[in-house]
């Protein structure tokens, strides 16, 4: 009697685990996980709004008090600067790979000068890039990220609606641009 019952505990533990492996798989099964679904907004390289809650053009911001941006990007051809500036808030960033796993993030209390300016590379990029750092990169956070796609997700706080032209202002004026130094 108590081998069945072991065996019947076994059984459900098994079939637990790979309900939870089922599950946690299926975005990527389906196309739908974060990464394609973000890949369909347009152009590498640029930053692109997400749409409110009501809107069917992306419906990924369900918070009407924040303001988002994302960009797609590839390090193949060289690092990637994430750069925005203006009067707002409250900003954040987050850097995920092609698997929607989180490499970076910050915000515009952890900034250098309150301004988003980072430099998204591979680890070999990187090297090159602190053997001789080029004045443009001496404020810039740098990045390391190990996959060569990835993307940026750019948000800004709205607390009143006097503000909302200067959220929409900073997400528009926000680059993600291959770097090349000068």
């Amino acid at each position: 009697m108590r081998s069945f019952l072991y065996a019947i505990a076994i059984g459900l533990v098994g079939a637990a685990l790979l309900h939870i492996v089922i599950i946690l798989s299926l975005p990527s099964f389906t196309g739908r996980d974060a990464y394609t679904r973000v890949q369909t907004f347009g152009e590498n390289n640029r930053f692109f709004p997400l749409a409110a809650v009501g809107d069917t053009l992306a419906p990924l911001n369900d918070d009407p008090a924040m303001k988002t941006a994302v960009c797609t990007f590839s390090v193949e051809n060289g690092p990637i600067r994430l750069f925005a500036d203006g009067d707002v808030p409250f900003w954040s960033l987050a850097v995920y790979d092609e698997a929607s796993n989180e490499v970076f993030s910050m915000n515009d209390r952890t900034s250098v000068s309150g301004a988003l300016d980072t430099l998204v590379a591979t680890p070999i990029q990187l090297i090159g890039i602190r053997k001789a750092l080029p004045a443009d990169l001496e404020q810039s956070i740098l990045v390391e990220m190990r996959g060569e796609e990835g993307y940026a997700v750019l948000r800004t706080f709205v607390p009143t609606q006097s503000r909302q032209q200067a959220a929409v202002g900073f997400l528009a004026d926000a680059s993600c641009e291959t770097f090349t130094p000068n």
